[in-house]
C-alpha cells in the first residue's frame, strides 16, 4: 500500500484556525518520544491524551491520570517530535476553577514545550477557558462525550440524539469559541449534530466518533494501529494489525533464539 505524505509544515494556532474550510486536520495521540518521532511530520497535531491512563497504564478510565504524568509524557513527546504542535490534555481535577486552571496551565508551559492544552466542558467551563486565553494560554475545547465525566454520567453515552441535546452542544461550542479556544474536539456525537455544531462556529472542530462532517479527526494511536485488543470502538478504523504483528515478530525471535539461528555470524562482533 502506498503512503501519501503531505509536505511538512510546522503548525501554529493561526494556521490551525485558518485550516477551517480549507483542509481537514489530522490529530493523533502519542505518549512517548519513539512514536512521536514517527508521527511528527505526518500529523498536524499530536495530543498527549489522558487516554494514556488506559492505553499506557492499563487503568479502566482516565480519571486517575495526574498532572505529573501528563507533564512527564509531554516532555517525552516534545523531545521526540520537537517540530510538532503538541497539546497536553489537562487531567481530571486540574481545572476545577479558573485560578487552579491557570496555575496548572502555567506549570505546563514552564515545564514542557507544549503549544496548547485541552479542557473538557462547554458553557460550564467557558469562564475557565476565558481566564486561560486572556492569560496567553492556547486552549482546545472538548465537548460531547467527555471521558472525564464517565462516572458522573454513568458511562460513555453518545450525545446529540435529541434536538434539545443538539442545541445544548451548539451552545457549548459557541461558548467555548467566544472564550477564546482556537479549536474544539467533538467526541461521541451523532454526525448530524456534529455537522450543525461545526457550522455554528468559525474555529475548526476535530471529530472522534462524530462522523466525517467535522474539520478534522483524532484517534488514539493504539486503537488505529490495532494494538488494543480488548475491544474495538465503532468509530475506530484499524490501519494495521499491530498486536498480531508484534506477537508474530516476538514469536519468530523466540524461535530463532531456541534454534540458535539468532544471532547469525554477521550479527556477531
Amino acid at each position: 500500500m502506498s503512503i501519501i505524505r503531505h509536505e511538512f509544515e510546522k503548525m501554529n494556532v493561526t494556521k490551525i484556525k485558518k485550516a477551517k474550510g480549507n483542509k481537514n486536520l489530522t490529530m493523533i495521540t502519542s505518549y512517548d518520544a519513539l512514536f512521536a518521532k514517527l508521527f511528527e511530520e505526518i500529523a498536524d497535531m499530536i495530543l498527549v491524551g489522558d487516554s494514556l491512563n488506559m492505553s499506557f497504564a492499563g487503568k479502566p478510565d482516565t480519571l486517575s491520570a495526574t498532572l505529573d504524568q501528563m507533564i512527564y509524557h509531554t516532555n517525552a513527546v516534545c523531545t521526540g517530535a520537537p517540530k510538532a504542535f503538541v497539546i497536553l490534555d489537562m487531567p481530571f481535577g486540574t481545572y476545577n476553577n479558573k485560578d487552579q486552571a491557570l496555575t496548572n496551565a502555567v506549570r505546563v508551559y514552564q515545564e514542557t514545550n507544549a503549544a496548547a492544552i485541552k479542557i473538557e466542558g462547554g458553557e460550564d467551563r467557558a469562564h475557565i477557558i476565558s481566564h486561560l486565553t486572556s492569560n496567553s494560554v492556547a486552549v482546545i475545547g472538548h465537548i460531547g462525550l467527555m471521558p472525564q465525566f464517565v462516572r458522573s454520567e454513568g458511562g460513555y453515552k453518545v450525545r446529540g440524539k435529541t434536538e434539545e441535546d443538539t442545541q445544548q452542544l451548539i451552545k457549548d461550542a459557541i461558548a467555548v469559541e467566544k472564550a477564546g479556544a482556537f479549536c474544539i474536539v467533538i467526541e461521541g456525537v451523532m454526525s448530524d449534530a456534529a455537522k450543525r455544531i461545526s457550522e455554528a462556529v468559525s474555529i475548526p472542530t476535530i471529530g472522534i466518533g462524530a462522523g466525517n462532517v467535522t474539520d478534522g479527526q483524532v484517534l488514539v494511536w493504539s486503537d488505529m494501529l490495532g494494538f488494543f485488543e480488548s475491544f474495538k470502538p465503532k468509530f475506530v478504523r484499524h490501519y494495521m494489525t499491530g498486536a498480531q504483528q508484534v506477537k508474530d515478530a516476538v514469536s519468530q525471535y523466540k524461535s530463532d533464539v531456541q534454534d540458535a539461528s539468532f544471532p547469525a555470524k554477521e550479527e556477531e562482533y
